[in-house]
């Protein structure tokens, strides 16, 4: 799979996909299940030592957040959110949706977009992208709005073409690999020139061949009646504020060989250099004592730093290499199966009905349920096999 190569060395790693399928019995579907598409990036993810740690889907719009399980309890202040902008507002088949999140301190916000198709509405993408960054709102005491995030990242379909060029040098130029000879055609290119929003942002070369529109299963442009002009739709833009972040962009093209669509896949990889704000986790958890199947297990955990405990709070029991918070064998809520607690610890109770009689190798998390993220993770322990 793309991945397999790609993300082995990242911490996080962000999927942003548009016109994932979305009719209406099959999105009620996704609803209740976990949809293909975040399945299929979960289990190429998982075994590589990422978790699924949150998403968000508005129709054919999908964002996926993943990372490392060890950063996992450094990601904080997790929320998203999006926005329509198809049918006047009303559609969500075209929009935004955006996930923003505390990394060690710094906030950070991720917008997937899918704006207005074809060649004549270079304006409308830039009005659609400016609604959209007016009306996302988040957490009004830290950053309501997404440009007072300290790192925004901006990706997705975003629609806009190579005007003015004919076909023929068209696709000339991308035969020869002159793709320089098609920038300022490019109308986000030339939208920047005059439009202070789009300024603010960033973006790489476009040292890759057009990703649209190709004949699925294929490396052939667009070969139908319609004979679109190649161009490069798919983007990734960036906005930073430079102190105490410094973003590199260490590479920034795109797979030619993935057919399954008629855009090909681009793909970012960044380094991000920053100080950390804090380096303990909130809560320190473990297994203690042995575990089994056949008897009663106690979980210990203790605070390490004040954080907003409530009791909805609980403790999940994990296999090693699972997928997303939800993917818990058991949970145990800390405080209607607390046991004894003092000023430094607390035990809470799992019975031995709810652990797994195969055993495994497994780990404990704490979910702050104030937060909406996981706190603290144990280190990996083993839960022997039942023998009665």
């Amino acid at each position: 799979m793309l991945l397999s190569t790609i993300v082995i060395n990242c911490v996080c790693v962000f999927c942003s996909l548009q016109e994932v399928y979305a009719a209406p019995h099959r999105f009620i579907i996704d609803m209740a299940v976990e949809d293909s598409w975040s399945h299929l990036f979960m289990s190429s993810l998982a075994p590589r030592g990422y978790l699924k740690v949150s998403s968000i889907r508005m129709q054919g719009l999908l964002l996926l957040f993943f990372s490392k399980l060890a950063h996992v309890p450094f990601i904080r202040d997790i929320q998203d959110t999006y926005t329509r902008t198809g049918i006047f507002g009303y559609w969500g088949n075209k929009g935004g949706v955006s996930i923003r999140l505390s990394f060690y301190g710094h906030m950070l916000c991720f917008l997937n977009c899918h704006l207005a198709a074809h060649m004549q509405y270079a304006s409308q993408r830039v009005d659609e992208f400016e609604y959209i960054l007016d009306t996302q709102t988040f957490d009004p005491k830290k950053t309501p709005h997404i440009l007072d995030h300290k790192l925004v990242f901006w990706f997705g379909d975003l629609n806009f073409r190579v005007q003015d060029h004919g076909m023929h040098f068209l696709r000339n130029c991308i035969t020869s690999h002159k793709f320089n000879l098609l920038w300022s055609k490019d109308q986000l290119t030339m939208m920047k020139k005059k439009e202070a929003v789009l300024q603010e942002f960033d973006e790489g070369p476009l040292d890759f061949q057009p990703t649209y529109k190709f004949d699925r299963f294929s490396d052939r442009y667009d070969s139908s009646g319609k004979m679109r002009k190649p161009a490069w739709t798919d983007r990734i833009l960036w906005r930073e504020e430079e102190f105490p972040l410094k973003l590199k962009q260490d590479s920034y093209t795109s797979n030619m060989e993935y057919g399954v669509s008629d855009h090909k896949p681009v793909i970012g990889i960044f380094t991000l250099e920053l100080r950390k704000m804090y380096e303990t986790p909130l809560v320190r958890v473990c297994a203690e004592g042995e575990w089994s199947a056949d008897f009663d297990a106690m979980v210990i955990y203790s605070p390490l730093q004040p954080f907003p405990s409530s009791a909805w709070d609980w403790i999940g029991l994990y296999k090693v290499g699972f997928r997303s918070v939800s993917d818990y064998i058991t949970y145990t809520w800390v405080k209607d199966d607390e046991v004894s607690f003092n000023d430094e610890l607390t035990q809470v109770y799992v019975s031995k009905d709810e652990i797994p009689v195969l055993g495994g190798e497994c780990v404990l998390c704490y979910y702050c349920s104030t937060l909406q993220c996981i706190v603290g993770i144990s280190s990996p322990f083993k839960v022997s096999a039942s023998v009665l």
